[in-house]
C-alpha cells in the first residue's frame, strides 16, 4: 500500500458569507475540457520549455506573398502546422504516445496536427489529418472550414481525436510565454504567443530589429528530455526561416 496521503478536501466554504454571489452551472463543453486538463496536469510530468523563433525573414516573405497574391493570402498558423510536421520528422519520439500503465511507446508513421480553438463554450481542438501529404494552401483551407464549424455547428469526436501533436496561439490575444497542458495521449504541445519587435546586435554588434515569436513547448519528461526540447524548438524556427508560401 501507497504511505501517500489522501489528498485535503476541496474547501466547503459557504462563500455567500462574505457578500453577493451568482451561481451558474459550468458549461457541458468547458467541464469535459475541464475533466480532461485535470487528467492530464495530474497524469503527465509536464515541462516548459521556452525559446524566441527569428520569423523576422518570414514575415518578410509572408507579406510580401500576400501583396501578390491578395486572394491567397497566408498567415502564420498553416506554416507552424508544416513546421511541425518538419520537426517531428526530425525528432520522432515526439510524434509518438505512451501507454496508460507508462511501459509502451507508440512511434506514429503519420502527422496529424491538432490546434485549439476558442469557442463560446469552452476550447475545442479539432485536427487536421496528413499534414506531412497537403500543401500549404489546403491546410490553410481546412483550418479555416475546421475553425467555422467549431465555433458554429460544433465538432465530432472523430475531428477532434488521432492527433500527433497540438498548436495552442495566443498570439491573436498577446502574452509572452504560458504552459499549454499536453493534449493525452500526446506527449508534447506547443505554445504560441504575439510576435514582438526587438533589438538585437548584428554581426558587427549593431541594433537591428528582429521580430521574434515565442514558443512554449510542455513536454512529457518520461518520453522527452530538456536538450531534445529545446532542439526540438530550435527545428520549428529553422523550418519557419527556410519555409516557402507555394
Amino acid at each position: 500500500m501507497s504511505d501517500k496521503p489522501a489528498m485535503l478536501p476541496w474547501p466547503a466554504d459557504d462563500l455567500s458569507a462574505y457578500g453577493p454571489v451568482e451561481e451558474q452551472k459550468v458549461g457541458r463543453v468547458q467541464h469535459h475540457v475541464g475533466r480532461v486538463m485535470e487528467r492530464n496536469w495530474s497524469s503527465i510530468p509536464h515541462v516548459t520549455h521556452h525559446d524566441d523563433a527569428d520569423i523576422t525573414d518570414f514575415e518578410s516573405r509572408r507579406l510580401e506573398w500576400n501583396t501578390a497574391h491578395p486572394d491567397k493570402k497566408r498567415s502564420l498558423l498553416p506554416a507552424l502546422v508544416k513546421a511541425s510536421v518538419a520537426a517531428l520528422q526530425e525528432f520522432p519520439q515526439f510524434n509518438s504516445s505512451l501507454s496508460a500503465d507508462g511501459s509502451t511507446l507508440f512511434s506514429k508513421q503519420y502527422y496529424h496536427i491538432g490546434f485549439a480553438v476558442d469557442v463560446p463554450g469552452g476550447l475545442l481542438v479539432p485536427v487536421v489529418r496528413d499534414c506531412d501529404k497537403k500543401s500549404v494552401e489546403e491546410i490553410t483551407a481546412e483550418i479555416t472550414a475546421i475553425s467555422e464549424k467549431a465555433k458554429t455547428t460544433g465538432l465530432s469526436m472523430s475531428e477532434m481525436t488521432g492527433g500527433c501533436f497540438t498548436l495552442s496561439s495566443l498570439g491573436h490575444i498577446g502574452g509572452t510565454g504560458f504552459t499549454p497542458i499536453i493534449n493525452a495521449p500526446e506527449v508534447a504541445i506547443l505554445g504560441i504567443c504575439r510576435t514582438r519587435r526587438q533589438f538585437v546586435p548584428d554581426a558587427q554588434g549593431n541594433p537591428i530589429v528582429q521580430q521574434a515569436l515565442p514558443l512554449s513547448l510542455s513536454y512529457d519528461h518520461r518520453v522527452i528530455n530538456g536538450a531534445d526540447a529545446a532542439r526540438f524548438t530550435r527545428a520549428i524556427s529553422e523550418a519557419l526561416a527556410a519555409f516557402t508560401f507555394e
